[in-house]
């Protein structure tokens, strides 16, 4: 099997030097793909500090303004799985441009006046960037074949850098700049116009050819147990994340810090993540298994949760700082497990797209679950035990992800 993959990679990669010839190109490339995942965060990542604002304009029950999270999880969940059938039938070049398009559409009319607007708004908001999350894993892998790790970590860094930033000056472009939220969240149209843009010179040359030579069978990844473990450790990482995008403000509201201290403090646990997801993906693809970074990564969640739930709100940051690194970690490491448990670039796609629907169904619970839990019991202490005790879970999953195995592998 190993000399399988071997060859396949050979091939692979033989077929992407001819397609994408010089230097130059391959660096065009890369500044595409960091600007698309530059504009795949902020959208979601500058509504949590919002969230009280947004919530009492628009006169919204807790549960319901957990649902602004929940809806575009769910749509990351429905059409997931056919994000690649769709990027071998249309082109994966013109998925990714029509995904752009739609998520500049999607902020836009989020920020329009009124509740339909909002969530319709937000429903294309994920349904565009479900398409991008499915399928830029896969394109690394085919055009990056020997920087798989490197390039996983350019990817995921970009995400955060943005999200951090977006996280931290939401409130004071709403408040001290007078944008409100509705200006604020429109701002975001900006990047996801700019992504757009730089990524039209990728049209011809990425519309030339499939980024991988061989076809795989989704049936043997959505019946593989391995498969299943990497889907439940993106779906309890995406859980944890969003849960604590969503409420980590307004908790820390509840705890007596102003609306702009608590949208630094959500800022700053954003910010914690960005090393460990560049590194994280480079230690993890050196490394004969990943069970080490499971555990580091189970026992930040862990701690961060527990100091937030039961610790002094004077360490506050410390424990922001623990939840940073642990997703940083969790990140990481599902990214890069699509291309670590694979032998293929259609292998990739097809984990990919499994592990983001099944995984972001998962999430989508979360944000919900957790505003209900607090309005039946009118606590966080319940809500914060179910974090907790999905970390444990995460490190469960993460174990058997960890592995050294492959999908295709009939033990």
């Amino acid at each position: 099997m190993k000399n399988s993959r071997k060859v396949t990679n050979k091939l692979e990669a033989g077929s992407l030097r001819t397609q994408d010839s010089g230097t130059g190109s391959q660096w065009l490339l890369v500044i595409g793909i960091i600007c698309v995942a530059a504009a795949l965060r902020a959208p979601f990542t500058s509504v949590g500090p919002l969230l009280e604002m947004i919530r009492d304009d628009l006169g919204l029950s807790n549960t319901l303004a957990g649902a602004i999270t929940t809806l575009p999880l769910l749509a990351f969940a429905l059409l997931s799985p056919f994000a690649p059938q769709l990027a071998r039938k249309l082109g994966l070049a013109n998925i990714l441009m029509l995904s752009m398009l739609g998520l500049s559409m999607g902020i836009l009319i989020r920020s329009a006046s009124g509740t339909v607007a909002f969530f319709l708004g937000t429903a294309m908001v994920g349904l565009s960037i479900a398409l991008c999350n499915v399928l830029l894993p896969g394109l690394i892998k085919g055009k990056f074949p020997q920087r798989i790790g490197l390039m996983t970590g350019i990817y995921t860094v970009s995400m955060n850098m943005c999200a951090a930033a977006a996280s931290g000056i939401s409130v004071p472009l709403a408040e001290q700049a007078g944008l409100g939220w509705r200006g604020t969240l429109a701002l975001w149209f900006i990047i996801a116009a700019l992504a757009t843009l730089f990524w039209i010179p990728q049209m011809k040359k990425l519309s030339q050819g499939s980024t991988g030579a061989v076809q795989s069978s989704a049936v043997r990844v959505w019946r593989s147990p391995l498969a299943w473990q990497v889907t439940l450790f993106m779906g309890l990482q995406s859980l944890l994340y969003y849960v604590l995008i969503s409420w980590f403000s307004v908790i820390l509201g509840e705890r007596g810090m102003s609306p702009g201290h608590a949208g630094w403090i959500l800022s700053l646990m954003q910010l914690a993540q960005l090393p460990f997801t560049f590194f994280v993906p480079l230690w993890a693809g050196r490394m004969k298994n990943q069970r080490m970074l499971v555990a580091i990564t189970a026992v930040l969640f862990m701690a961060g949760i527990l100091g937030v739930w039961l610790g002094s709100t004077e360490l506050m940051a410390v424990w922001a700082v623990c939840i940073g690194t642990g997703g940083g970690f969790a990140f990481g490491l599902a990214m890069m497990f699509f291309s670590l448990r694979t032998r293929t670039t259609q292998e990739a796609s097809e984990l990919s797209g499994m592990a983001q629907s099944a995984g972001y169904l998962l999430a989508a619970m979360g944000p919900a679950l957790f505003g209900l839990l607090h309005d039946r019991t009118d606590s966080w202490n319940v809500p914060l035990a179910v974090l907790a005790a999905a970390s444990v879970l995460l490190f469960a999953a993460g174990m058997g992800a960890g592995s050294n195995r492959y999908v295709g592998d009939k033990k």
